[in-house]
């Protein structure tokens, strides 16, 4: 089975969604000698201590070592520190410091997705419900999810704020505007949170704002209906100008959305250019520690932490040969094992989501694994009615769009597990509105329970096997009622309200 490549951050304006999750290969960032991305001769470092411990004897010797702490996120050991010191690594071991290690190239460029907006035209003909929202006869998604019935009972409550991490919401769409809780929106580029509206509206990507949408994006007689409409969704933005995600803008987002009272997380990314971040690798544990520990922290002060499964087509839960990393400069060739992991989604108390496409079948482009796929979702699937051979546009998920060349916003199709983690996401905020106060482990136990089961195809599963391509989509389901696919099933909205 051969990697599906990701994509490099792109403006993709009507452009063939057809097309599929397309590999477009970056340049590497630029290094100075000790690997660290160059910023003015400075590098990033991540600086782990003991935790519950005093980080003093951490603070005194970045300081010897000519480092500066940008970041200082004691309650769980992680300083985040700027350097021009070539030899920052070594002279800042010692006692009070665990590990350090230059985040510089170990930024992952987002997985964008093509979008294809609505044209003007499009929108002026949309026919349906004019009881619901304009655009919702097209979202083949939300009855595949029982969301109608769902709404029934709640729409969701103001007092849940969901945190996208992602790169960042409009903050003028019409669907978006009075659902943004912009008090507790902020950057977190740099690894330090940054709460000017400009700094966390979306500069060259629309993802965050189509994933926001999904979310939340308001019953108000305008464009499309988000799955939880009466919640809150903050902007957390973790993707920088270029497409890239750095681990300590990941540690930030986290601690952020945990001390401003988020209850939800989406994560619709995956840390690390290397596709999994291996805990035996001396440069990538110390990020595996890091983001675990945010992690962890979040889900202590009461945050769910939702996550994609990702595009890759990859068995999560075997031995892989990964041809396709790092995403930020030439992939090379590595035989990956048990200690080799999809950051956030494959962390403990992580739910992970791959998706489906509108015929109810896993999305040809999603991983998957029993063990590791919680539950399953609408991600859309473009090319599975005809098996590949031609693209099928509104197959994709319809949501919101903000145009980084126009500058206006929209709405617009994405497809990728990135549009099925929001749907979760947002079943998940319609849950704590209907049953307020759950644990983070109790809902997701919740969404586990609701879900409705998906069984494995039978025999072998080719979806597009004739898609104009060398790359080999077939996949392996295991399991029973409970599978690699589809984990404990299709999500369910009613099933987790009523």
């Amino acid at each position: 089975m051969k990697k599906l490549g990701r994509k490099a951050l792109a403006v993709a304006v009507a452009v063939a969604l057809g097309a599929g999750v397309t590999s477009v290969v970056t340049a590497p960032a630029t290094a100075s000698v000790d690997g660290g991305e160059a910023h003015g001769g400075e590098a990033t470092f991540l600086v782990l201590t003991p935790q519950g411990a005093t980080v003093d004897r951490a603070l005194a010797r970045v300081a010897a070592a000519d480092g500066t702490v940008i970041a200082d996120y004691r309650q769980i050991g992680v300083l985040v520190v700027r350097s021009a010191n070539r030899d920052f690594v070594a002279d800042t071991a010692g006692a009070g410091v665990e590990s350090v290690a230059s985040t510089a190239g170990l930024g992952t460029v987002l997985d964008e997705g093509h979008t294809v907006e609505l044209t003007t035209g499009e929108l002026a003909a949309v026919g349906g419900d004019p009881s619901t929202e304009p655009l919702f006869a097209q979202q083949w998604n939300m009855p595949m999810i029982d969301l109608p019935r769902a709404h029934t009972v709640t729409a969701g409550s103001a007092d849940v704020v969901v945190g996208v991490l992602d790169s960042g919401i409009s903050s003028s769409h019409p669907d978006l505007a009075g659902q943004l809780a912009r008090d507790k929106s902020a950057s977190c580029l740099g690894g330090v949170a940054d709460t000017t509206e400009a700094a966390w509206n979306p500069t060259t990507s629309d993802h965050g704002t189509h994933v926001a949408g999904t979310i939340a994006a308001a019953r108000n007689g305008v464009g499309v209906t988000g799955v939880a409409p009466g919640v809150k969704v903050a902007a957390v933005k973790v993707v920088d100008n270029e497409g890239y995600i750095y681990p300590e803008a990941a540690v930030c987002g986290f601690m952020w959305a945990a001390e401003q009272g988020m209850q939800l997380t989406n994560n619709s990314y995956y840390l690390d250019p290397w596709e999994l971040n291996c805990r035996n690798d001396a440069r990538q544990r110390p990020v595996w520690q890091a983001v675990q520990r945010a992690i962890r922290y979040s889900q202590s002060k009461g945050v769910l932490t939702v996550a994609s499964a990702g595009n890759a087509n990859h068995d999560l839960a075997h031995r892989f040969v990964d041809s396709g990393s790092p995403n930020n400069g030439t992939p090379e060739v590595r035989e990956v094992n048990g200690a080799c992991l999809v950051l956030p989604a494959q962390a403990p108390g992580v739910v992970t989501v791959a998706a489906v496409g509108p015929t109810g079948q896993k999305s040809y482009y999603s991983s998957y694994g029993q063990g590791v796929v919680d539950v399953t979702a609408p991600g859309g699937d473009s090319r599975i009615r005809t098996q590949g051979l031609t693209p099928t546009t509104a197959d994709a998920i319809l949501s919101t769009t903000f145009n980084t060349v126009t500058r206006i916003d929209g709405w617009g199709w994405k497809q990728g597990t990135s549009m099925s983690g929001p749907h979760v996401t947002g079943v998940a905020a319609l849950a704590l509105s209907a049953r307020p106060g759950m644990t983070p482990g109790q809902l997701a136990a919740l969404l586990e329970r609701t879900a409705v089961p998906q069984p494995c195809p039978a025999g072998g599963y080719d979806p597009i096997p004739l898609l104009p391509s060398a790359t080999d989509y077939t996949a392996t389901c295991q399991g029973g009622t409970r599978n690699g696919f589809h984990g404990a099933g299709l999500v369910n909205a009613y099933r987790a309200v009523k």
